[in-house]
């Protein structure tokens, strides 16, 4: 390293190190590679209210005004000159543990997905390969006298690099892709009332006012059995954003124009973010409400 030589410090260590530097030489650590904390934030208070935040990628998780305590995880990171991994997993409020299924799920997926990104692995492989290491984790925490409340959760995932985006999911945790002045849903919900819509049985109107609209026909734990995610992948040809959230948002806005219309505009991925909670804390917030914001193509967003 030269006198005038850029320097910046391990985030692990705080040791010196500089733009080009692919280890920490004081801990190991590998540079080209951050992501969220393992764990998250812990339980009890900790998880009420989250906030993480990377360059270009940004994410909050709010306990809402109605329940006891926050059962949604999400895990990002990214690797240096290769892209950005994303995950979000609600914890299924029947089932015991919940919010430790879907922490134990985000931290195994992103895991993987980051390690696909750094060695140039199809992003759909890699996504099928990060639920089904999601799903055997968290069938782990199951326990064999009751497996009627084994801990489960739901599944949706991103993996976005210069000039392709792959979305991956279990469940109905949803992705929306937001560019220009509109948008667009990427994932189908994995529920009965969804699985009915396609069949022609119901409308999409009779589907979202029934009272099983919400009950699950897939997701991640002990009693789902092996799992494979329904995934898309996309070209990213123009600025723009990638959404990924749990249902306490979408509820509230579940169309791809209910969220372009409450989207902040011109603000960093955090703000974003935090914008759309706070839609849905305003109109209720009688879920938990994850959101995770990816800025595509380096570009201010929608």
């Amino acid at each position: 390293m030269t006198k005038d030589s850029p320097r910046d410090s391990c985030p692990e260590c705080a040791a010196p190190v500089t733009p080009q530097d692919r280890f920490c030489e004081a801990c190991g650590r590998n540079l080209r590679v951050r992501r969220t904390p393992v764990g998250g934030p812990g339980t009890g208070e900790a998880r009420d209210r989250v906030e993480f935040a990377l360059p270009g990628v940004a994410g909050v998780s709010d306990r809402g005004r109605r329940r006891r305590r926050n059962e949604d995880s999400m895990a990002f990171g990214r690797v240096r000159g290769r892209g950005v991994a994303v995950v979000v997993c609600d914890g299924v409020a029947s089932s015991e543990r919940a919010e430790q299924a879907s922490q134990v799920a985000v931290d195994t997926a992103v895991d993987v997905l980051l390690t696909g990104l750094r060695a140039g692995a199809d992003a759909e492989v890699s996504t099928a390969d990060a639920v089904a290491a999601a799903n055997a984790a968290v069938a782990g925490l199951a326990r064999p006298e009751a497996a009627e409340v084994a801990p489960s959760c739901t599944f949706v995932s991103a993996v976005v690099s210069d000039d392709t985006a792959t979305v991956g999911w279990v469940g109905d945790s949803r992705a929306y892709l937001v560019a220009g002045s509109g948008a667009a849903r990427l994932t189908v919900d994995d529920t009965w009332a969804a699985q009915l819509v396609a069949e022609g049985v119901l409308t999409e109107e009779q589907a979202l006012t029934d009272r099983r609209a919400h009950v699950l026909s897939r997701w991640l734990g002990a009693d789902a059995g092996p799992v494979e995610p329904q995934a898309v992948t996309f070209r990213v040809e123009t600025p723009g954003l990638l959404v990924l959230c749990s249902d306490g948002l979408w509820n509230y806005l579940p169309e791809p124009e209910d969220l372009v219309a409450a989207l902040p505009r011109g603000v960093p991925p955090a703000e974003v973010a935090r914008g759309l909670v706070e839609v849905a804390l305003e109109a209720g917030g009688h879920d938990n409400i994850t959101v995770a914001v990816v800025q595509l193509r380096g570009g201010p967003g929608a």
